[in-house]
C-alpha cells in the first residue's frame, strides 16, 4: 500500500492527525526533502527506510514502490502542503494503478492556507471577490495559453502564485497588462508557518523590489519558498459587504427571520 500524505506547509503541528498516524506506521517514507519539514520524520519507526526524493527521479521513486510491494511493505509518499496542488502525484498514481498497487491520499494543509493565516486575511470578501485563483507564472514549465497571467488577470480575483519567486518582474508586467491596477494590494509570504516566516506588504507594481530587499536581508538567500498574493480582498481599507450567512434578516433552513 502506498499512502500519499500532505505534510502541511511547514509547521510540523499542521499535519493532519491521520497523516501523522500513517507516518508512524510506515515501513518506508519517501519525503520531498527540499520542502517538507524533516521534524516530521522523528516519529518514524526506528527500522523505517527513509528516502529524500529531492535526489531522486521518477523512475527511482517508482522502483522503491515496486520493491515495497514485493516485500509487503507500506509506503508513505510525503509531499509538502496538500499533494493535489503542484504535487506531481498523478504520474505516480497512474503507474501504481497500472501495476495493480493499492494507494490512497491523505490531504494536507496547503501553504496558500498557511499564507492566509500569516497575513490574517480572508481571500473571499462579499462584494469584492468570491474567487481565488491559484496559479503559477510561466517559467521553465509552460502554462496553457488560456492560463497566461495576463488572461487570468481580467477577473481581478484574489490571486495566489506558487513557484514564482524568481519571476516577480514577469508577474508585475503580465498582471498589470491584464487589468490589475498598479496599486493593487499585494503580499509576499516567505516560508509560511515556518519559524522564520515573514510577510512583506507591498503593491503589485513594487513586488520585484520586495523580493530584492528580502534577498539582501536574508542570510540564507532562500527565496523559493514564497507565495505571492495579489488582490483587493487582502487590504484592510477595502470596503466589503457583511456575509448573508449571519445576517439576522437572511432566512436559512436553520434560522428564521
Amino acid at each position: 500500500m502506498v499512502h500519499f500524505v500532505g505534510a502541511g506547509p511547514g509547521d510540523p503541528e499542521l499535519i493532519t492527525v491521520k497523516g501523522l498516524k500513517l507516518i508512524k506506521e510506515a515501513d518506508i517514507v519517501i519525503y520531498a526533502g527540499s520542502l517538507v519539514n524533516a521534524e516530521l520524520l522523528k516519529v518514524c519507526k526506528s527500522e523505517a527506510e527513509i528516502y529524500d526524493s529531492k535526489d531522486m527521479n521518477l523512475q527511482e521513486v517508482l522502483k522503491v514502490f515496486e520493491e515495497a510491494k514485493e516485500a509487503g511493505k507500506t509506503v508513505v509518499r510525503l509531499h509538502t502542503g496538500d499533494p493535489s496542488l503542484y504535487g506531481a502525484i498523478r504520474e505516480q498514481m497512474d503507474w501504481l494503478k497500472e501495476k495493480g498497487i493499492e494507494y490512497d491520499i491523505c490531504p494536507g494543509v496547503s501553504s496558500f492556507s498557511g499564507a492566509a493565516a500569516a497575513i490574517r486575511k480572508e481571500y473571499t470578501l462579499p462584494g469584492v471577490t468570491q474567487t481565488v485563483i491559484i496559479t503559477r507564472a510561466e517559467g521553465r514549465t509552460p502554462v496553457p495559453d488560456k492560463e497566461k497571467l495576463s488572461v487570468l488577470a481580467a477577473h481581478q480575483a484574489t490571486m495566489v502564485l506558487f513557484l514564482s519567486a524568481t519571476l516577480s518582474e514577469k508577474i508585475r508586467e503580465e498582471l498589470i497588462a491584464g487589468g490589475y491596477p498598479v496599486d493593487t494590494p499585494a503580499a509576499v509570504v516567505f516560508r509560511a508557518t515556518w519559524p522564520d516566516e515573514e510577510v512583506v506588504w507591498t503593491t503589485l507594481d513594487k513586488i520585484p523590489e520586495a523580493f530584492q530587499r528580502e534577498e539582501a536581508r536574508r542570510a540564507d538567500g532562500n527565496m523559493k519558498q514564497a507565495l505571492i498574493i495579489v488582490g483587493r480582498a487582502i487590504d484592510d481599507k477595502t470596503v466589503y459587504e457583511y456575509s448573508k450567512l449571519y445576517d439576522r434578516e437572511f432566512v436559512t433552513c436553520y434560522r428564521a427571520r
